[in-house]
């Protein structure tokens, strides 16, 4: 089967482009709002959306991500509601729809029925966080045999021989972490330029940078070096407190997206 993920970045790459990667919450503040936001973040601009699956114990997640989480979870959000909402909009979209998933929702539901029922929903990808890279190549080719990409963390902590194993492990991109700690808006462009390089020596794979990336500016820096760039807390923020969260998103995204940089 085609890998989405792969072809929105080998066509962004021919054509000198960079990705914006915005996150949701799935159903936050409601499922409604999750169905029209998809499309109103691909008319401002968005190639792939991240797409987290509420969990009950963020791994990596700060306040505001957490507690949009534990509201869609209050509101009976779960993997099987998100698979139905992805379902109902794939026909409709031509965007990258990857899961942000906890490994203990994927081996509760048990890993071929989780990557089965995400892969005939319409989902293009994983990103599993927390999960062990000791264990993590079989999930890996269960994803690949329903050509959904599978990507991994890398953080500013992690050795060359880890990132090695990371990039390895994953597919469609790796991504890496623009600072230590929790998800959450930061004040200030991350200095990513020796870290991108670095790994760029383990891996070919796109390479998109998340946490603390939070304004236009900071989209504009990490794309000058890396190949795109992922936006949670800020949209999320947004999305909560406005009284139209999906006018609020497609503004802030659109700004965002006019910000990624070329690549010559």
């Amino acid at each position: 089967m085609p890998d989405r993920i792969e072809g929105i970045f080998t066509e962004l790459l021919a054509e000198g482009r960079t990705a914006l990667m915005p996150f949701i919450t799935a159903g936050y503040p409601s499922m409604k709002v999750t169905e029209s936001v998809i499309g109103a973040l691909e008319e401002a601009g968005a190639h792939i959306i991240e797409l987290g699956i509420p969990f009950s114990d963020p791994i990596a997640d700060g306040p505001v991500i957490a507690a949009s989480m534990h509201q869609a979870l209050l509101s009976g959000v779960t993997p099987k509601s998100v698979f139905e909402l992805v379902r109902k909009i794939r026909p409709t979209t031509e965007l990258g729809l990857i899961a942000m998933v906890s490994d203990s929702i994927i081996e509760r539901i048990g890993p071929e029925k989780f990557i089965c029922d995400a892969a005939d929903a319409g989902i293009d990808g994983l990103i599993v966080p927390d999960i062990d890279i000791l264990v993590a190549e079989k999930l890996r080719d269960l994803a690949a045999d329903r050509g959904m990409s599978f990507s991994l963390l890398i953080a500013p902590t992690t050795s060359q021989e880890r990132i090695s194993q990371i990039a390895a492990l994953s597919t469609g991109f790796v991504y890496v972490l623009a600072r230590v700690g929790i998800t959450g808006e930061s004040h200030s462009p991350p200095d990513i330029a020796p870290r991108i390089d670095l790994i760029r020596q383990h891996t070919n794979l796109p390479i998109a940078v998340g946490f603390g990336i939070s304004t236009p500016q900071h989209v504009a820096a990490v794309t000058e070096v890396a190949d795109a760039a992922i936006v949670g807390s800020a949209l999320v923020r947004r999305m909560g407190e406005s009284d139209d969260a999906v006018i609020a998103a497609q503004a802030f995204v659109s700004d965002l997206a006019g910000s990624l940089c070329a690549k010559t």
